[in-house]
């Protein structure tokens, strides 16, 4: 096969993803299936080769990072000298009977030309290089690993809160920020890595100790007690094969152990690595004088290799000569001194003003994962369903929500904004469960005690392995994702009203003049301005009413917008039109409805209060309005416990006050005018609150 079929295989393999595959199938097929000595020596050759590529790539890399892989090829190459052993072992001891050659010329030409044949020399050569590998570099580069990842992980926090203040000084764009976090990102997991491939060298060294003595052991044993040997001939054949395999092994482990070492000794600025020991070894001058002063003195001592001592003096001194000249040189024409024409800073323009984002989500950093779809997170994933499902919930399209990572926060912190405005904080526990108790769960539950975010509830933080456990127990157990989106959910299903804007209004307009245009042209503005409609779909959605029934609220506003232009009446009015669709969404499709009412006494002495105070509700006397309130708090909760919903039902003119009044105080008590429930429901009274 020509080099040029042999690249395009490669590349098809490449492309169908074939080549790791391969690789797994082909160190596998070497332990188990004999190997030709020819072949043999191929993998052996290649195995050198690829050792001497990958420390000629660490040494010329410009930073540590560009060489990412690294980790990967490390494991891939410490495998495929490990399976290279197990082949060479196969063969040495099935054909080493046969000669020196019987496991290749490779092996052959380590045992013989390298050591000379005396397997005493290959033993010394072979521990050498195992004490430099093992006690000297690879010891040296796992402890240098272990520590700069530890130091790596520490720093990222410091190093993710320079990059957002660059960012909010106007240093840097969104853009290289991002791509600053991505490279902080990016070095943790390499150090990270490197802190574990560098137990593969280490476990590699001692693997090729444990192989040589197998290795002759077992061969004394072949030779002797299979092949009728002589003790002697045996140890010197089987040796030399064992020595010749163990230092074709070992060169190139020391060779990856070394690039192990270079690398992760390497700082993480774009620099070449020659420039670096040039400028910093040899950048002063004063270094060199003082060599090239001691080298002299110890020329001229007697006795000395008086020689050599004098050149190496004569070539620091040179050098030390070329550096000093080098700082010092002036150029022969210079120009005049100008000052340095510094680039004009653009004008300010609406560009650089950012809008506040409608929906927002900081993160603390332990919860990036639970955002990073690169690590796994479901949150975006949880988040888009949240989005979908209030959309259609409440009848407009809820603007995307913008993710980013706070470094002000706790670290399993998060915060969501509406408008820019901190609406809602919590902290979780990523690595954990959270167990809500809905109010019938019995205990026995091992965790951490505190509140559902959402909701309030009493709830445990539990290890995962304690999911089922806490389900028989009658707990609801959710993950960390499900529990930010449903805090998302309730936030958003809360201040709804605040997201909806003329935007949005006009997108509904033009959405219902597809199938009504004659309605939408004479609605906006001709009776009505936008800014009420607008007013009044935020009304509605304040008291938690959907809006997808655009029509049926645009048909509402103009019968009534002629001679109506208050909010509130024309709000009134909506609701009115709208009374199937709240009462089907309170008490669902059944035909009764519990309510909860007012005693005639009270409601007129409220109707008095309102129409005294110009229905703001401040004329009522503070203790009057506390017994109402506990009152009707205690008949909300009876209803709750019994299943069913609660229900209060006032005159028209009392509904808006009241409804403001215990909309915060009460949130499962709805309020409804007398004339909003549709004539074919049938009202079961409950209770009837009086002062």
């Amino acid at each position: 096969m020509t080099a040029a079929q042999l690249s395009i295989t490669a590349g098809r393999i490449g492309r169908y993803g074939l080549g790791a595959p391969a690789l797994v199938l082909t160190l596998i097929a070497m332990m188990i299936v004999p190997m030709h000595p020819v072949l043999l020596d191929t993998f052996f050759t290649f195995n050198i080769s690829l050792s001497l590529v990958v420390i000629l790539a660490t040494i010329y890399i410009m930073r540590p990072l560009d060489f990412g892989v690294f980790p990967t090829v490390l494991l891939a190459a410490t495998l495929l000298r490990l399976a290279l052993n197990v082949a060479s072992t196969r063969i040495v001891l099935l054909d080493g009977h046969t000669g020196s050659d019987a496991a290749g010329r490779v092996i052959q030409a380590f045992g013989e030309f390298v050591i000379g044949g005396n397997y005493a020399v290959g033993i010394v050569v072979f521990a050498i290089l195992v004490i430099i590998n093992f006690v000297v570099v690879t010891k040296g580069a796992g402890r240098v690993s272990e520590v700069a990842a530890r130091f790596t992980l520490d720093a990222m926090p410091g190093k993710q809160m320079a990059i957002d203040a660059d960012l909010n000084a106007g240093i840097l764009t969104q853009e290289e920020a991002a791509e600053r976090r991505e490279e902080v990102r990016a070095e943790a997991d390499f150090y990270g890595s490197m802190d574990g491939a560098s137990k593969f060298v280490r476990g590699d060294a001692i693997a090729g100790i444990l192989i040589l003595f197998i290795n002759i052991i077992g061969g004394l044993a072949v030779g002797v007690g299979q092949h009728d040997m002589d003790f002697g001939e045996a140890a010197r054949t089987y040796t030399l094969l064992t020595i010749g395999d163990g230092l074709v092994a070992q060169i190139p482990s020391l060779l990856l152990s070394t690039a192990v070492a270079i690398i992760v000794t390497r700082m993480s600025r774009s620099q070449n690595m020659g420039d670096q020991i040039v400028s910093q070894l040899f950048g002063d001058p004063r270094v060199l004088t003082v060599a090239a002063g001691v080298l002299c003195l110890l020329g001229l001592i007697p006795g000395m290799p008086n020689l050599a001592f004098l050149a190496l003096a004569a070539v620091c001194g040179t050098g030390a000569w070329m550096a000093h000249r080098k700082r010092t040189a002036v150029p022969v024409e210079s120009a005049p001194e100008t000052p340095a024409q510094q680039p004009e800073a653009p004008e300010l323009s609406w560009d650089d003003v950012t809008e506040a984002d409608p929906i927002g989500l900081e993160v603390g950093y332990r919860l990036i994962p639970l955002v990073d779809r690169a690590q796994g997170g479901e949150l975006t994933a949880r988040i888009k369903g949240v989005r979908k499902k209030l959309s259609e919930e409440l009848g407009f399209l809820v603007p995307p929500v913008h993710i980013r990572d706070n470094l002000d926060l706790a670290p399993s912190a998060y915060r969501l904004t509406i408008l820019g405005a901190i609406v809602a904080e919590a902290e979780i526990q990523p690595e954990r469960l959270l167990a809500i108790d809905p109010g019938q769960a019995t205990g026995g539950v091992e965790g951490v005690p505190t509140k559902d975010p959402a909701f309030g509830l009493d709830a445990l933080w539990i290890d995962p392995s304690r999911r089922d456990h806490a389900q028989s127990h009658g707990y609801t157990v959710v993950d960390p994702a499900t529990v930010v989106a449903t805090h998302l959910n309730q936030v958003v299903g809360e201040n709804a009203h605040e997201l909806l804007g003329h935007e949005e209004a006009q997108q509904l307009l033009d959405r219902l003049s597809r199938t009504a245009p004659r309605l939408v042209d004479d609605l906006v503005p001709k009776l009505i301005p936008m800014s009420l409609l607008v007013r009044v779909l935020q009304d509605l959605l304040r008291e938690h009413i959907p809006i997808h029934n655009i029509r049926r609220i645009c048909e509402t506003l103009a019968e009534h917008g002629a001679r109506i232009q208050d909010p509130q009446t024309l709000v009134a009015a909506t609701r009115v039109a709208l009374g199937r669709t709240i009462i089907q969404r309170i008490g669902g499709p059944s035909g009764e409805l519990p309510v909860i009412t007012l005693e005639p006494a009270l409601e007129r002495l409220l109707q008095d209060s309102l129409q005294e105070d110009g229905d703001g509700g401040g004329g009522i006397e503070p203790g009057l309005a506390e017994t109402v309130h506990s009152r009707l708090l205690e008949t909300t909760q009876r209803q709750e416990i019994a299943g069913e919903p609660a229900v209060l039902l006032v005159s028209p003119t009392l509904r808006p006050w009241l409804s403001r009044f215990l909309r915060h105080g009460i949130p499962g008590l709805s309020v409804l005018a007398y004339n909003e429930v549709p004539e074919n429901r049938n009202l079961r009274m409950v209770a009837a609150v009086g002062g």
